[in-house]
């Protein structure tokens, strides 16, 4: 999917751009709210299934190709990758770390897109500007260990932490595999496709998991039940549109500057609005964190002697999608 040639109103780039920003970083704050009464992985089975299911027959309507059986079984494994233990992983832990916390842990993928793409998919080795990143980047995540606090028992939620982490792993590897799975070459076909199959798997763990006897629609507050539509409508459909709209108006580089900006976004809103300390070590690592994606993505990727793609941190909202620069989300 390339830029096109005439160049976008500038009302138009900016309009998409803060989009992209806004929506994709309060995502994180949304989900938050939507599992304190609403059950995790029947949530976000129910919101890609839904998404994935419209975006699938919109296109089918329209004269879409209809996929292989083995597609749909690639598109799975990547959607059960990406979108099952990638954000389902997530969902969970903002049950018991605050969202902006959430936000920077996943700012590591880039990270482990690197090393993987290295180490697993015979990439380019990681030049010296690669490696600063990474040390920058494993310094930022150091700092959100307070291991005093842990310690003594009223610090970070370890497991959820972990969970946010082995979450970020799991959306490196559906990436890099999706990146030469023989997929449709259409991205939003790819997309329904991996919605649906991720969806799939999310509603069987979810039932395997014993969450339809928490479901008590008495139970539900306005709060989550609102903040499961902003998901669908908003995160997957808005957001993803502008997204994809800016990969066909615009470079890649400008596209892909929302991976910059949502961690921000979703510590201020999460202390904001949802009432979340933001400590100096959260700062701290922000700053850290995002410089590293910028050392690894830019400055170490352009001077490798064989380029790799590697892509910002996904949104827990978004929809994987194929694009220039390699994959990149959603959430």
């Amino acid at each position: 999917m390339q830029a096109t040639s005439t160049p976008p109103a500038r009302w138009a780039l900016v309009t998409a751009l803060a989009s992209v920003y806004i929506i994709w970083g309060s995502t994180y704050l949304a989900i938050r709210y939507a599992v304190e009464t609403l059950p995790p992985l029947l949530l976000l089975g129910s919101r890609f299934g839904i998404a994935g299911g419209v975006m699938y027959l919109w296109l089918r309507m329209r004269g879409g190709e209809r996929p292989t059986f083995v597609q749909w079984r690639r598109a799975t494994l990547v959607g059960t990758l990406m979108l099952g233990f990638g954000t389902g992983t997530l969902a969970w832990a903002t049950k018991f770390i605050p969202s902006g916390l959430a936000a920077l842990l996943i700012t590591t993928v880039p990270m482990w897109m690197a090393l993987l793409d290295w180490l697993w998919k015979k990439g380019a080795p990681p030049n010296r500007l690669t490696i600063i990143g990474f040390i920058v980047g494993a310094v930022g995540v150091a700092l959100l260990f307070d291991t005093g606090s842990i310690l003594a028992g009223d610090g970070l939620n370890v497991a959820a932490a972990a969970a946010t982490l082995l979450g970020g792993i799991c959306w490196a590897v559906g990436s890099l595999h999706g990146r030469n799975a023989g997929l449709p070459a259409d991205p939003f076909l790819s997309t329904a496709m991996q919605m649906l199959g991720g969806g799939l798997m999310l509603t069987l763990a979810g039932l395997v998991a014993g969450e339809a006897a928490e479901i008590h629609l008495a139970s539900f507050t306005m709060r989550s039940v609102l903040s499961w539509a902003y998901l669908l409508v908003f995160g997957s459909f808005i957001g993803f549109s502008a997204y994809v709209w800016l990969l066909t108006h615009t470079t890649p580089t400008v596209a892909t500057t929302y991976a910059y900006v949502n961690p921000g976004v979703a510590i201020l809103l999460g202390w904001a609005l949802g009432g979340e300390t933001v400590t100096w070590r959260m700062g701290v690592a922000l700053v850290l964190l995002v410089s590293a994606v910028a050392i690894i993505n830019i400055f170490g990727r352009n001077r490798a002697k064989k380029p790799a793609s590697f892509p910002p941190p996904p949104n827990p909202a978004a929809a994987p999608s194929d694009q220039p620069v390699g994959r990149v989300s959603e959430a």
